[in-house]
Formats: structure tokens, C-alpha cells, sequence
């Protein structure tokens, strides 16, 4: 499973990592910046992500959006933000790869001096408008802002929403951009791949050509994280929908930890596809249900294991938790069958192979490898992570279960329809993180 690839790190600091792949004339670029959400600081939120759209907008020696000059040479890009990276990607033909490259180093070393007051607001905006449609306007949005800033803390960096609150975006100076951006989006702070039809020695060749001059920045800390642990507490909100959503959360072991993949496993037996536990218990059975997910969401720093039902018409999100809670303890303490293992063993690795069919983009190969450099710093560990599924044991995946999703001790939120309190769970107060 593991990509062949040359790894070299440049004198400041900038990881460069080459993967050659003759087999189509393209070249893929991606760049990922250790910076998300969490560096950020209470107040002052939302600046990471906002750096994603400024960085799109042109640099000192490239005065057009980044889309036009790449677009024209026949290339695809994008970028996305995180609680814990930032990554920008380019999908080229060969030959465009130094257009690419020069971009991404100009607006590494060089975005500062054409960042201006008047294109500052005018992203400050776009941002504000985005929150608007992605989250505020959109059924069921403000969930996931609910359940962050009630199960952490406000002190904990996964407090607040990556793309921020509203209120500390409008109040987002230009000083506060330029010294944000001096902090972490320099080479000291990231990672470049290089991978498709290209050489190792011209592509590190060009890197250090047009990187190797870009000052390192200042060293990065480690963000300090205050423990969370399960708590039984009861939440909800009103919001324009017709069916109310029960969320059922619990903080789990963060990225690459101990038992990280068995509670993947565990979310897929439970309510993926029409064979898993849930729905059949709630959907298929008992038709209370109409829709089911669950995922061991994996970040840095700790994780978030969710469930997500929406109640059929004429049933109530009471009826639905206990079916859950019921299933969930019957895992806790029966145990997992050698075939529900079986199956999510096999779409696990499944999944990994179809996740390196594609050379750049999200989720393709280059991006892959950049994401194990930075979270693990060995950009060859696709074997030691397909292992942490293909290992995975039933006993090790009813262990996982009861230590992190106790029945009696979850985060839930209630989201109901306006003027309809009534259908949130029983004993459930008002959120606060709706805002």
C-alpha cells in the first residue's frame, strides 16, 4: 500500500516530499499549512479559514486571483480549512508544473505586500455571506456549532466553529490578518508533494529554487487542549425544518490514538448501509426513523464520535434515542460479530485504495502524503494505518465501546421544528452555541 517517494527537508524548515508517477502527463502540487481553527484565540475566530479565501486573491508578483493564471494553463486547484490544517492543491498538465509551484511560493513568501484594507473586506464579507448560507440559512446548520461549544470548553480550541463566529469576523482587523499570517503560513509550518510526471531531481530542484529564499518563521507551539470527558447533558434549538434531528455525541480518542479505528469500525456496524444495526433497528423494523448516519469524526487533537437520526413523522426523538442506546449497550455488552467486523474491515480498505486511484485533489494521493507528514511526520505510513483496521479484533471493538460511548453519558442535541420545544428530548434546555 505504500507510495514510493523522496523526502527533503530545505534549510528553512520546508518539507518537500516527490512521488513520481509517469503514467499520465500530469503533475499534481499541494500544500498543506499545520494551522486550522484551533490556533486561533477566543475573539479572534475564524481567521484561519479566512486566510483560504485571501489566499486565493493574488500575491505581490501575481496581482490576478490565483484561479485565471492556472485555469488558462488547463490546471484544477482549491483549498480547504480545518480545525487543524490548512491545505491548497493544483492539478496541472506537465510542463505547468513550475507555473504552479511559483504560485504557491509567491503566496508563501510574498501575499502580504497585496493584501490591502479593500480586499481584506471584501473576503471578510464573502466569509460572512458563506456562514450565512452553509450554516445559518441551511436546515439543521447551526448543529455542528451547537455541539462544539457545548462539549468544549471555551478555553479548549475546538470550542469554536472553523469558519468562526460573526461577530469576531466583522471585528477582524488587517493587523490582526498580517500577524496571523506571519505566524504560521510560512516554511517552517508546511509541507509541499510534488507528485505525477515529473523527475525527483527537477522537482526538488525547482522547489528550492523557488521556495529555498523564503525566511522560515517563527517556531509553532503546541496548542494546549484541557481534558474532556463524557457528560450527560441535553440541548436544543428551534430551526426552520419539518422533521426534528436527534445528534447523540461523545468526545473519543483523537487521531491515529488508541482505539481510533475501532470506534470507525464501530460507527460502520451500527449505521452503515442497509445491513447495519440501526437501520434495520430504526428505519427497515420500526420505521420511526427516516434518515441515519454515524462516524468517529478523527481530529488532532481528540475526536468526536456522533450519531444522527431525523424522526419519521409521527414519532418523537424519544422513541428513537432509546433504540439507539438500547443497540449501543447491547454492543457494550454482547459483543460484535466476526462478519460485521469482516465488512467493515474490507470497505476500510477498499476505501484506502480507491482514496489513491486519484493523483492530487482532495483525498488523492498527494494529499495523502502530505497529511502523514504533518500529522505523523512519516509520509510513508499508508501500511501502518490500513493495519490499525486490518488488525482490529471483535474484542477490540466492543472494549472501544464501552471505554469511550457510555449510554448514560452522552452530549444530546435536539433540533425541532420553530414553536415546537415540546418534541426536543425530555429535560432538554436551550443551546447556547447558536450564534
Amino acid at each position: 500500500m505504500n507510495l514510493s517517494f523522496t523526502k527533503q527537508t530545505l534549510a528553512n524548515g520546508l518539507d518537500v516530499i516527490v512521488h513520481e508517477d509517469r503514467r499520465l502527463p500530469l503533475v499534481a502540487v499541494s500544500v498543506w499549512y499545520h494551522v486550522g481553527s484551533k490556533n486561533e484565540q477566543p475573539g479572534r475566530t475564524g481567521l484561519a479559514h479566512l486566510f483560504e479565501h485571501l489566499m486565493f486573491k493574488g500575491s505581490a508578483h501575481q496581482p490576478r486571483t490565483f484561479f485565471e493564471p492556472l485555469q488558462e494553463a488547463g490546471g484544477t486547484l482549491n483549498g480547504s480549512t480545518s480545525t487543524d490544517r490548512t491545505n491548497y492543491w493544483e492539478l496541472v498538465p506537465a510542463g505547468a508544473e513550475r507555473l504552479a509551484l511559483w504560485m504557491e511560493a509567491d503566496r508563501m513568501g510574498w501575499l502580504l505586500p497585496a493584501l490591502t484594507e479593500a480586499s481584506f473586506t471584501t473576503e471578510r464579507d464573502v466569509v460572512l455571506n458563506e456562514r450565512r448560507q452553509n450554516y445559518e440559512n441551511r436546515p439543521y446548520g447551526m448543529a455542528p456549532l451547537a455541539i462544539m461549544s457545548t462539549m468544549y470548553p471555551p478555553s479548549h480550541p475546538y470550542h469554536w466553529p472553523t469558519i468562526g463566529y460573526s461577530d469576531d469576523i466583522r471585528a477582524a482587523s488587517l493587523d490582526d490578518a498580517r500577524s496571523f499570517f506571519s505566524r504560521y503560513y510560512h516554511p517552517g509550518n508546511a509541507s509541499l508533494v510534488i507528485a505525477g510526471d515529473v523527475s525527483a531531481a527537477d522537482a526538488f530542484a525547482l522547489a528550492g529554487e523557488l521556495f529555498g529564499g523564503i525566511p522560515a518563521g517563527p517556531p509553532v507551539t503546541a496548542v494546549a487542549v484541557p481534558e474532556v470527558r463524557a457528560e450527560r447533558r441535553r440541548i436544543f434549538f428551534e430551526d426552520r425544518i419539518e422533521l426534528p434531528r436527534l445528534y447523540l455525541v461523545w468526545p473519543s480518542p483523537a487521531l491515529f490514538a488508541a482505539d481510533d479505528a475501532e470506534l470507525d469500525l464501530v460507527a460502520d456496524l451500527l449505521a452503515n448501509g442497509r445491513t447495519s444495526r440501526l437501520y434495520r433497528q430504526l428505519i427497515h423494523e420500526r420505521r420511526i426513523a427516516t434518515e441515519l448516519a454515524a462516524s468517529q469524526s478523527s481530529r488532532e487533537l481528540v475526536s468526536s464520535f456522533q450519531i444522527v437520526a431525523t424522526a419519521a413523522p409521527g414519532h418523537t426523538l424519544d422513541e428513537v434515542n432509546a433504540v439507539i442506546l438500547d443497540e449501543l449497550r447491547r454492543v457494550i455488552d454482547n459483543g460484535v460479530t466476526g462478519d460485521e467486523l469482516d465488512r467493515g474491515r474490507a470497505q476500510a480498505e477498499a476505501a484506502f485504495v480507491y482514496r489513491l486511484q486519484s493523483l492530487g485533489g482532495f483525498g488523492g494521493k498527494s494529499d495523502q502524503l502530505n497529511a502523514y507528514n504533518v500529522y505523523r511526520r512519516e509520509p510513508a505510513y499508508f501500511d501502518a494505518d490500513l493495519q490499525r483496521y486490518l488488525s482490529a479484533t471483535t474484542e477490540g471493538l466492543q472494549a472501544a465501546a464501552a471505554r469511550w460511548l457510555d449510554p448514560d453519558r452522552p452530549l444530546a442535541l435536539s433540533v425541532v421544528p420553530r414553536g415546537a420545544a415540546g418534541d426536543a428530548l425530555s429535560d432538554s434546555s436551550p443551546a447556547d452555541g447558536v450564534r
